[in-house]
């Protein structure tokens, strides 16, 4: 599983951030897509708000739409290479900050500041330990109706199986994964949608709901996790759901994307005659 220093030293400097994370976008048919097909539905009742926190934004992708929902907005990133490309493609948004972390410590950000705590596609790469400090960190930098809405990875569930498919060559392996093993894609196997609410628990918030799915594969790799103050207007008994057709989302967007996104036409909208 990728430690801290392995997930630096991926996404500063080995990773190829040409296509800035939209290649992680295409099973949607694009991060428009995704966004408005997937991200919006599943968070639309927490904002717009007054402050918003990112951790790991990567170079942006959902940034460029949660900067529209808030009016000051956080960044949080363990890659330097990654913040200074935000603060580059968002120049023009000054209620926007940025910070450099080492991975899992959020003492820049204020207690009680925080509306909406937002990572998406990031930390299902990041250890059980480091999703438990940031939920002991949360706990605190959230406002009293403040929410968090957190996606991890949950396969810890197929630890076993995937401890013994990562031990075969390289070359095997892909001839394996291309028939009947199932793709880990470098999430974090010890970390699980149970122990998730465990941590809310020992950090006196309320895990509110878990959504747990796969991703390409049918195995249940993933979870997004939502969790608020126990005394927050958002709290309730934690519900779980499992949805075996997160992929199948994804693909059906990808086949009607073309008819309704903006980026398929050629002139701006609303700048041609009625």
């Amino acid at each position: 599983m990728p430690t801290i220093e392995e997930n630096r030293r991926c996404w500063h400097g080995e990773y190829d951030w040409s296509q800035q994370g939209e290649e992680w976008s295409a099973a949607w048919g694009g991060s428009e897509a995704q966004w408005w097909g997937t991200l919006m539905p599943r968070i639309h009742a927490f904002v717009p708000c007054e402050t918003i926190l990112e951790i790991a934004p990567g170079f942006g992708r959902w940034t460029m739409y949660l900067k529209e929902l808030c009016r000051k907005m956080t960044l949080v990133d363990l890659s330097e290479r990654c913040i200074t490309s935000c603060r580059q493609r968002f120049a023009s948004s000054p209620h926007l900050q940025y910070f450099v972390n080492d991975g899992k410590s959020l003492a820049m950000i204020e207690d009680e500041s925080m509306d909406f705590v937002f990572s998406f596609d990031s930390l299902v790469h990041a250890e059980a330990e480091v999703l438990e400090t940031y939920v002991t960190q949360l706990a605190r930098k959230l406002k009293p109706n403040g929410v968090a809405f957190i996606h991890h990875s949950n396969a810890l569930r197929y630890r076993k199986y995937f401890a013994v498919t990562t031990r075969l060559p390289r070359g095997r392996r892909f001839l394996a994964e291309k028939r009947v093993i199932l793709n880990d894609c470098a999430r974090a196997l010890n970390m699980s949608a149970a122990l998730f609410e465990q941590y809310c628990v020992k950090a006196g918030v309320q895990c509110i709901s878990q959504e747990i799915i796969n991703w390409y594969d049918p195995a249940l790799i993933d979870c997004i996790s939502i969790f608020t103050g126990k005394d927050s207007e958002w709290a309730r008994p934690n519900r779980i759901v499992e949805n075996r057709s997160f992929v199948q989302e994804a693909r059906n967007w990808a086949r009607v994307t073309p008819l309704y996104m903006r980026q398929p036409f050629r002139r701006p909208i609303g700048n041609g005659s009625v």
